[in-house]
């Protein structure tokens, strides 16, 4: 029995520490595609917009956004985990702390590294955090919940609200550029590969094979709390 609640304290011990290094990680990885200066994710481009009419720094910005995108979840009968929340904060904290180390590059010879490097660890922080299983980030609960709602596809309601989020982060003054581009087409497979690398499996009790940590219970629905990882078309972005 204590062998067995050490092992369910080790294994949640590394859900933890994955799920805010992810978080870490994902803000600081963002702060260096806007150093970059080649454009942005789609969520960075609307941050960054609303940073140039507000004159707040783009991480206040984001986390008043992923608040204001949680809020949203009420109507669509959402519930958010302990990564749900600790998503607003973290992401806008780390990226505004990196923005503080990491100064204005100049010339193609840094910003094109830091474009790739950003994209890469990126990848990595969505694998780190979507495997934590400790729910969905605010911007992806959304999309999840509004396809529940209206029964159009994942793809489809994620596509609509990326679309909109990008053309007024533009309107507002946002970066888009080949960046945003080559992170559209790189960030699946980069956090599918991720997913795999830091997958953590079930602790497992010897006699019964039932987690030990965990009810033998139907996996609780999205958002609930510690979840099962989601399939591979909602594995996108932990924001």
């Amino acid at each position: 029995m204590a062998r067995t609640t050490r092992r369910s304290t080790t294994h949640l011990s590394r859900r933890l520490v994955q799920l805010y290094a992810g978080l870490a990680l994902y803000g600081a990885s963002s702060a260096l595609l806007v150093r970059a200066g080649l454009g942005l994710e789609p969520w960075g481009v609307l941050h960054q917009g609303l940073a140039e009419l507000t004159g707040l720094s783009i991480g206040v910005v984001s986390i008043i956004v992923g608040a204001v995108v949680l809020l949203l979840w009420i109507p669509l009968r959402q519930r958010p985990g302990l990564g749900t929340v600790s998503n607003v904060f973290v992401v806008g904290l780390a990226m505004d702390g990196t923005l503080a180390v990491v100064g204005e590059l100049d010339g193609y010879r840094f910003r094109v590294p830091a474009l790739v490097l950003g994209i890469v660890l990126n990848g990595m922080a969505t694998g780190l955090y979507i495997a934590a299983r400790f729910g969905p980030g605010p911007r992806d609960g959304l999309m999840t919940g509004l396809n529940r709602a209206t029964g159009r596809s994942i793809r489809l309601v994620r596509t609509a609200i990326e679309v909109a989020v990008v053309a007024t982060g533009f309107v507002l003054g946002g970066s888009l550029g080949v960046g945003t581009v080559v992170y559209a087409l790189a960030i699946g497979p980069l956090a599918q590969l991720f997913l795999r690398v830091f997958a953590l499996p079930e602790p497992t009790a010897p006699d019964t094979g039932a987690a030990p940590d965990e009810p033998s219970a139907p996996a609780p629905p999205a958002g609930s709390g510690p979840v099962a990882a989601p399939v591979p078309e909602q594995a996108i972005l932990p924001q």
